[in-house]
Parts: structure tokens; sequence; C-alpha cells
């Protein structure tokens, strides 16, 4: 039988295509998702872009999530993951601490970082989330996440020597998550930001390195002030 000898029911039989399994469906959604939250932002992505965007209609995607919320929180799980995980297997193949944080919160990084269609964006994004009712828990947990991660990281460091050992590891990670969370006011008020970024992510590191890896010495006996 030829093509044109073909009825519709044939041709319509030959143009079937492989139904995707689940979990590849779920993942393929929820990778288009992280593309348009970190385009968007929440309140203003869409789920019908979403599903055009792995061919499939709307109600493919709450059969799959449930509800727009519900895809964003899997969405922040997801990128928290990919983050802490890229920060963790750097540390496993042997690089010290201090340089993988070195290189994540160098200022250039970080401005590639939170900019739109990047998983800091996305940070940012649900930072601003934080008192939503629907959305304030996954807000907070995802944060909490990226500083267990964080101090698991700055520990691991202390055992290897690397950072210094009289600070909380948890208390420093928030720290560094703090300072994260105000480059939007630096960026929108700093003067000479590119400067000062550089030399608040400076000092910063400095602060968490041994006496012997760069802390402010101690001053000569002559450069001290009287009486100490």
């Amino acid at each position: 039988m030829t093509d044109a000898e073909k009825t519709p029911a044939h041709q319509g039989k030959a143009r079937t295509r492989t139904r995707m399994p689940a979990a590849e469906r779920r993942a393929s959604i929820l990778t288009a998702a992280t593309e348009v939250f970190s385009e968007t932002g929440y309140e203003r992505g869409k789920v019908s872009d979403i599903a055009r965007r792995v061919g499939v209609t709307e109600p493919v995607v709450f059969q799959n999530f449930g509800s727009k919320s519900a895809l964003y929180q899997a969405t922040l799980d997801h990128v928290t993951t990919a983050v802490t995980t890229l920060l963790t297997e750097a540390a496993d193949s042997g690089r010290p601490v201090p340089d993988i944080l070195a290189a994540f919160l160098d200022p250039a990084h970080m401005d590639r970082f939170h900019q739109r269609g990047a998983h800091g964006f996305l940070f940012a994004d649900a930072a601003a989330l934080a008192h939503d009712p629907a959305l304030g828990e996954a807000a907070r947990h995802i944060h909490q996440h990226f500083a267990e991660a964080l101090a698991g990281l700055l520990h691991r460091g202390q055992l290897a020597g690397d950072i210094r050992g009289d600070i909380s590891p948890r208390t420093a990670a928030w720290w560094l998550i703090s300072l994260l969370a105000g480059r939007p006011l630096r960026g929108a008020v700093m003067p000479d930001r590119a400067v000062m970024e550089a030399e608040l992510t400076d000092m910063a590191l400095r602060s968490l390195l041994p006496s012997s890896g760069g802390l402010t010495p101690e001053p000569a006996a002559g450069d001290r002030p009287p009486g100490t």
C-alpha cells in the first residue's frame, strides 16, 4: 500500500507517538518550570507557558503537580538541590573549602547567578514570598536547606584546618546568606558597587580563615595603642 492509498486511520496510526514515562514527564515539566519561574518569578509565571515548553496541555501539568504553588515549591527544591550538590561535589573532589566559597561568592559569579533565567533569581523571588500564606513555608525551607549545606561545607573546612575552628558553621552560613540577601539594597544605593562588592566578599572570606590563613595579623609592638 502506497502512502497515497493509506486511509486516515492508517496515517493516524503511523503518527502515534510513544507515551512518555511518568517520571520522565514529571522531570520535563520541572525543567520547564525552572526556566519559566527563573525568568518571570512566581507571580508572573504562567502554567500555560510551562505546558507549552513541554508540549503538553495545562491539565497534564496539574495532573503531575496539583497546583501552580505546588509546582513552584517543587521547582525551589529542585534548584536548591542542584546548587548544593554542586558545592558538595566540589568539596568531594578535594578542592579546599575556601576556594569553593571564593568561586561561588565572587561578585561576577553572583551577578550571573542572580540575573533573570538563573537559579539565584529564584532564591531572591522566594525570599520576597517568605510571608506569603501559601508559599512562605517553602521559601523558608529552601533557605534553611541552603544554610545547612553551607554549614556542612564550613564544617568540612574546619576539619581540614582551612576554616577557623572558633566559629559556629551554622551561624557563619546564615551570615553568608545575609551577605547575599543584601545585594539588591547595595546594588541600588551603594557607590562604587563593583569595588565595594569585591572588598566585602574578600573581607567575608578572610574572616573565615584561620589566623595563619589571612586574618588581620596582630599589630607589632611599636604599632599597638598605648596600654596594650
